[in-house]
């Protein structure tokens, strides 16, 4: 195993806490202004304008995705990618430091997967590693990916698919969290998708026999896929919202209607199997109601492709750094959100940890220890999805979770939102950085682990000949969903 050395480390430290006001402003710019996918431009454009500040080459626009831009450093060397996220989720507006509901806007929405967090980070990983080849006169390329959409539009799928990572060796990122951990389990395979139902308008009350209802068809084809549940793999997930019903009026035959699908599962082959039933079930729903159906593919994710060579050296450098300190007023912060949890958020996080571990951080529900490490398992119940997983398929890749929020906040909630500003959420990020750029450095003075961790993507029968992309090779940028 590579040894870091401790002047490294606290090289690394130094550079990232000397521009810690700088990553905190910019985190708080991202947080104030959320914008759902493929709609970024704010957050992209200071992420974007930041770098160029920062001395690295920005090219904006990259693979035709108008919010997605490349930030790089060096021209010699081995290409090493971090990656960033900038956007938000819909409807989860909610004013920040406050321990209740109180959104910002009605319906609004908001930072609630930590994505502010997640791309400056990765950012101060960027900036430090930037600092630590001039200064060391070292060889190496660091290349900063500002990546939108990850919620839903998987933007990291289309710039694989542009080359954007064919130079690359190796690839690292991280995820806000309330557990300092690798994230190396598995994460399915995904397709999403929307069917448009469409068919003849009338009178519901007096002409009922000369319509054809799209919402009755949109009805019919979620009780068949419910059906098929009981007959599909365990580990498998089909689930939907209806996205268009149709109208108001209930004295109208509704003429169109919308219902949008997310079909997963743990590998590509077995999405698609499963996603061309699912569309048998839309064209049975068709036919049933005498409407017609159409379907537009939203978004995919590829199956995440575990590196242990890179998890094991990410690990341990996660283990070498200091840890973040958190003051009493950041503890009992932490205590009135954790007293806002449901008895089965609190329960599955003590799962996580332990019956034990749990009871401890009941009473101090901030984390600073880092998990032990472990194989990335095979399956995790409730899995869900990342497109990080098309670059896992096509370059060695490594992703952390640093502990940001208060233990047992589950994702996609409010209180995510609230406490992303908050000043133990950005001791977390810094620590996520610090943890990447380190481990960065020990691959670029170490060439034996490229290579390592090259091999090991072949042996997994990974690696670009093998990328088994769910996208259609017509796919351009998806539509953009109406909130």
């Amino acid at each position: 195993m590579v040894t870091m050395s401790e002047n490294v480390v606290k090289e690394i430290e130094k550079i990232i806490e000397q521009k810690r006001e700088a990553f905190f402003k910019i985190s708080d710019q991202i947080w104030e202004m959320p914008e759902i996918r493929y709609e970024e431009e704010e957050s992209f454009q200071c992420s974007a304008d930041f770098m160029e500040e920062q001395g690295f080459q920005v090219e904006r626009g990259v693979a035709n995705i108008p919010t997605a831009f490349t930030a790089s450093f060096g021209s010699s060397g081995p290409v090493i990618a971090i990656l960033g996220e900038y956007d938000a989720l819909p409807d989860l507006s909610q004013k920040a430091g406050v321990t209740e509901y109180d959104p910002v806007e009605a319906y609004g929405p908001g930072h609630g997967c930590g994505h502010n967090l997640l791309g400056v980070g990765s950012m101060s990983a960027a900036v430090a590693v930037k600092e630590y080849l001039e200064k060391n006169h070292l060889e190496g390329t660091i290349r900063y990916y500002g990546c939108p959409a990850e919620e839903s539009g998987y933007a990291k799928t289309y710039m694989v698919k542009a080359g954007l990572f064919d130079d690359v060796a190796a690839s690292f990122s991280w995820h806000p969290h309330y557990t300092n951990s690798l994230f190396h389990g598995p994460a399915l395979a995904v397709i999403h998708s929307t069917f448009t139902f469409k068919g003849i308008s009338s009178h519901a009350a007096a002409s009922p026999e000369l319509g054809r209802s799209a919402l009755d068809a949109v009805e019919l084809m979620n009780i068949g896929a419910n059906y098929m549940r009981e007959h599909m793999i365990d580990e498998a997930r089909v689930h939907y919202a209806i996205t268009n019903s149709g109208g108001m009026s209930p004295n109208v035959v509704q003429k169109e209607a919308e219902v949008s699908y997310f079909v997963r599962a743990p590998h590509a082959d077995q999405a698609r199997a499963l996603f061309k039933r699912l569309t048998k079930i839309a064209e049975g729903a068709a036919l049933m109601t005498e409407t017609q159906v159409e379907y537009r593919i939203e978004g995919v994710c590829s199956n995440l492709v575990q590196n242990a060579t890179l998890d094991k050296l990410l690990h341990k450098n996660m283990k070498a750094l200091e840890r973040p300190h958190f003051t009493e007023e950041e503890l009992e912060l932490s205590r009135k959100y954790f007293n806002t949890l449901n008895e089965d958020d609190k329960a599955f996080a003590a799962s996580l940890v332990g019956k034990e571990k749990a009871k401890e951080l009941a009473d101090r529900p901030l984390v600073y220890e880092v998990d032990d490490y472990r194989e990335a398992p095979e399956y995790v119940k409730g899995s869900g999805s990342t497109d990080v997983g098309a670059v896992s398929w096509v370059t060695p890749t490594a992703q952390l979770m640093a502990a940001t929020w208060t233990f047992g906040t589950p994702f996609h909630t409010w209180q995510v939102v609230s406490q992303g500003k908050t000043s133990y959420a950005k001791k977390g990020m810094l620590y996520a950085g610090k943890a990447i750029a380190s481990t960065i450095i020990d691959v670029l003075q170490n060439p034996e682990v490229l290579a390592d961790a090259a091999k090991e993507l072949r042996d997994r029968e990974a690696g670009p000949d093998n990328y088994d992309s769910l996208l259609p090779e017509d796919q351009d940028i998806p539509y953009l969903l109406k909130k």
